[in-house]
């Protein structure tokens, strides 16, 4: 049994692929404690960050600055009374939330955090990915029919609607990424999620930056289709308080609206890994080919060490800045303790087995973050479309434009 264990850890493949069914569910339960806790972290930092792009301070009460609320906010949703309208499918109307939940975590099967940090390697990775993220269409529709309540079956047809429409634009830019990895000595293509990353990694170039502009536009034909799948800002219209008042999910409360929410966020941060893996590198570091050797390896491995100290420091500046007063002694005393949390974490992101073998997920994470980063920055920003005006995007935009970027990438690749 102990060879069973450590015989993986000498291992350059995922554990799917080495049949090690133990490290499978060690990855499975990995990627669902992170992303649990990812989500807790994104609820507080967006609320911090659109505070203060709006000039205010965001939670500041429960915790030093705002650290707990999102705690306190989970612990308030799982003992809210839970309500169920009475003429409601009762059996529909639980299991919508769940396969919504599902299918946004089912997606990071196929997500490479690293060569070998994926659940499984499959040679149909980005199939599996797209047909797994367009089940969450049908949890949406569970949701709003079993409610029998107008306003949720209203956001729930523009949400299918909206959903399936950019899923097309979606496709054809994954479809473009696909074909960019056909140029190497073999002339075939990949399907596989860390097959592609390796071909970027084999021609020296992200994705992003191929045929340029096609690849950046692809990228943002994605990133446009992105925001609308995952129904948010400024495309958050099955949602739209001032016209569904909560949309597909109106009628729920407690935790099941949690469940709603935790696959919002969870499937915002699935599709930001594939644009991630797809056009952006994966877990490659920043100017692998122009900044190559073994000294420039050095300086980046030192960067996620560096990162998680200078948020320690900025966190006992934060505690040097708290009001002196008695009031402010508990809030004090855990902001400097989640700073020493945090400079712990650096420095041991600077011992070398650590170090080396934290490299990809780190990368990987901080370009999903920078990703994430813009979802708050497009809620911030931009007014909520019409309706009319979303699907015109979709479809007398993001579709052309898609058609002629994947004919065009197809062409260049066979002209070179």
């Amino acid at each position: 049994m102990l060879d069973y264990v450590t015989s993986y850890l000498h291992s350059d493949t995922t554990p799917g692929q080495a049949g090690n069914l133990l490290w499978a569910l060690i990855y499975i339960m990995l990627i669902f404690l992170g992303l649990s806790v990812a989500v807790i972290a994104m609820n507080w930092l967006e609320r911090k960050i659109l505070a203060h792009m709006q000039v205010r301070l965001g939670p500041m009460r429960v915790g030093p600055h705002g650290l707990l609320q999102p705690i306190a906010d989970a612990l308030k949703l799982l003992i809210k009374e839970d309500i169920m309208p009475a003429e409601a499918d009762p059996w529909v109307f639980w299991m919508a939330p769940i396969l919504v939940v599902i299918t946004a975590f089912t997606v990071f099967i196929v997500v490479p955090f690293g060569p070998t940090h994926a659940v499984t390697d499959m040679n149909i990775g980005v199939l599996f990915m797209l047909g797994v993220s367009s089940l969450s269409v049908l949890g949406i529709v569970m949701a709003g029919w079993a409610s029998n309540s107008h306003y949720p079956l209203m956001g729930a047809l523009r949400s299918s609607a909206q959903m399936v429409s950019y899923e097309i634009a979606m496709g054809l830019a994954v479809v473009s990424a696909v074909l960019m990895t056909s140029l190497n000595q073999t002339g075939t293509g990949t399907l596989s999620m860390i097959g592609i990353v390796q071909a970027q990694q084999a021609q020296h170039v992200w994705f992003v930056f191929k045929f340029f502009p096609l690849g950046l536009i692809a990228f943002g034909i994605f990133a446009i289709a992105m925001v609308a799948e995952t129904n948010r800002a400024p495309f958050d219209l099955p949602e739209a308080e001032s016209e569904l008042t909560a949309g597909f999910h109106t009628e729920y409360s407690g935790f099941r609206w949690s469940l709603f929410f935790l696959a919002e966020y969870s499937a915002m941060i699935a599709v930001s890994s594939i644009a991630v893996t797809l056009w952006l590198g994966g877990w490659m570091r920043p100017f692998p080919t122009w900044l190559s050797g073994e000294t420039w390896d050095l300086v980046f491995s030192l960067i996620p060490g560096l990162s998680f100290l200078l948020l320690a420091a900025i966190a006992f500046l934060g505690v040097i800045r708290m009001p002196k007063h008695p009031y402010f002694r508990v809030q004090t005393i855990g902001l400097a303790g989640f700073g020493a949390v945090l400079g712990l974490i650096g420095l041991i992101l600077f011992v070398p087995p650590v170090r080396d073998r934290i490299q990809d997920i780190f990368w990987f994470s901080a370009k999903v973050a920078f990703s994430m980063y813009m979802y708050i920055w497009y809620r911030g920003t931009f007014p909520r479309y019409r309706f009319d005006q979303l699907m015109r995007v979709g479809w007398k935009v993001l579709l052309p434009l898609g058609i002629g970027v994947l004919i065009l990438t197809a062409v260049a690749g066979v002209w070179l």
